[in-house]
């Protein structure tokens, strides 16, 4: 079977063979959605601590992927290895390697040229290629449509090419992957008819785009509004402050209204994969043509300047004690990026963390959910029982699933950066 007679397993019954490049927070799950399509599995990891990780479950995942996993690895048709050279026996190949930015916020496309450019060198005529990482509008043709025409192989008739990006929201159920639509721009309208065909068993819809162009920038665009909406939640959250206002009775007020409003919350800052990086991909190019966006840049400016400023509020707090921040003891509660999950990338917690300890506090932390956190080589271990300790503040910064948070109305100071606690008694805010 050739990528150009590619079955959609849901129409044909048949199935195809499909290589998922990088087995991470996107690929894991995206290959456990084809193989639960029907399609026979192989996942390429570079590294064999994940692939060991995998194999014996310890991933972040929602419980029902972890059926799913635990199904595959008892099944048939789903292999993992860590050789590139095994693409070379797949009808399709999907590219699910991160793309981060470094520490001056400049798109970091490490993993993401090696693993393209691996694929390329590996491809053989009639694989479909499908990249879904997050980059910047003309990663598709830069990293995989011209090195295939450099090897000899054209996109659109020797192999197929399409862009169709990832849409993974972790710890939440109700957006898995197949319950959302998927994006695709293929290289050729064959190209995207071979794709929708290959992801359409995975989703409950697919969209098709005229060019990967458009495809890439659907994903920019829909995290860089997240961005400048979680920007802007934060600020209107200070301005229900100033007033004596509950900022999230305010926005459920503004959500009734049945059009024009979306609900954004105010936290800590932004975590994660999508939300601190995506916007720096479309930012970074425009620099480079010298085209401004200034309501981006300075929604992805507040994000980053967030957490330093829940810092300086909790350092408030305390000062509205009467006590300086050397030797306070302060608890946060929740370091994870956002509920339900264990990710730590990106999450406003460690800066915090870092921030107050500098400042000469004593910091512990408490997450059913992270067990032990190792911050520039300080290994600290969850608190088990919070609440049998006396602390001078304690900073509410993720609030997971299920957790029992009555103890803090019996006596410390609390500064609730989610503003999602309504018995407690909030001292500072932000």
């Amino acid at each position: 079977m050739t990528a150009a007679s590619l079955p959609s397993q849901t129409q044909h019954g048949r199935r195809a063979t499909v290589a998922i490049v990088g087995l991470g927070y996107v690929g894991l799950p995206t290959a456990l959605s084809l193989h639960a399509a029907g399609h026979a599995v192989v996942g390429v990891d570079t590294s064999e601590s994940r692939l060991g990780d995998i194999r014996s479950g310890r991933v972040d995942m929602l419980p029902s992927q972890h059926g799913r996993l635990s199904a595959a690895l008892h099944g048939e048709g789903f292999r993992l290895t860590a050789d590139p050279a095994a693409v070379m026996a797949t009808e399709a190949v999907i590219i699910c390697v991160p793309t981060p930015v470094d520490e001056r916020l400049v798109p970091d496309l490490r993993a993401l040229t090696a693993a393209c450019s691996s694929v390329v060198a590996h491809a053989v005529p009639g694989q479909l290629l499908v990249l879904t990482s997050t980059s910047y509008v003309g990663t598709t043709r830069d990293l995989l449509v011209e090195p295939l025409a450099a090897r000899g192989l054209l996109p659109g008739t020797d192999v197929f090419v399409a862009f169709a990006p990832e849409r993974i929201d972790p710890g939440n159920p109700a957006h898995s992957p197949d319950r959302t639509p998927r994006v695709i721009g293929g290289v050729t309208p064959r190209s995207t008819e071979l794709a929708a065909s290959l992801l359409a068993g995975t989703a409950p819809s697919v969209h098709r785009v005229d060019s990967p162009e458009s495809a890439e920038m659907s994903k920019l665009w829909e995290n860089t509004f997240r961005a400048v909406n979680i920007a802007l939640a934060n600020e209107l959250a200070e301005s229900c402050l100033e007033f004596a206002l509950e900022p999230r009775h305010v926005i459920e007020a503004a959500a009734t209204k049945p059009y024009g409003f979306m609900p954004f919350y105010p936290g800590a800052g932004v975590g994660g994969h999508c939300i601190p990086c995506d916007p720096h991909y479309l930012l970074w190019q425009l620099r480079a043509r010298k085209v401004a966006s200034p309501l981006v840049d300075a929604a992805m400016t507040a994000i980053a300047e967030r957490p330093a400023r829940v810092a300086g509020k909790a350092r408030e707090a305390l000062a509205a004690k009467g006590l300086g921040t050397v030797g306070s003891r302060v608890l946060i509660v929740g370091v994870a990026y956002k509920p339900g999950v264990t990710d730590l990338r990106e999450s406003p917690a460690l800066e915090i963390i870092g921030r107050l300890t500098a400042w000469g506090a004593t910091v512990e932390y408490t997450d059913p959910l992270v067990p032990r956190l190792d911050l520039h080589g300080v290994v600290r271990n969850s608190v088990d029982a919070p609440g049998a300790l006396d602390w001078d503040l304690v900073v509410v910064h993720t609030v997971h699933p299920g957790a029992d948070l009555d103890w803090l109305d019996s006596g410390p100071a609390v500064l609730d950066v989610t503003h999602r606690l309504t018995t407690a008694a909030t001292g500072a805010a932000v």
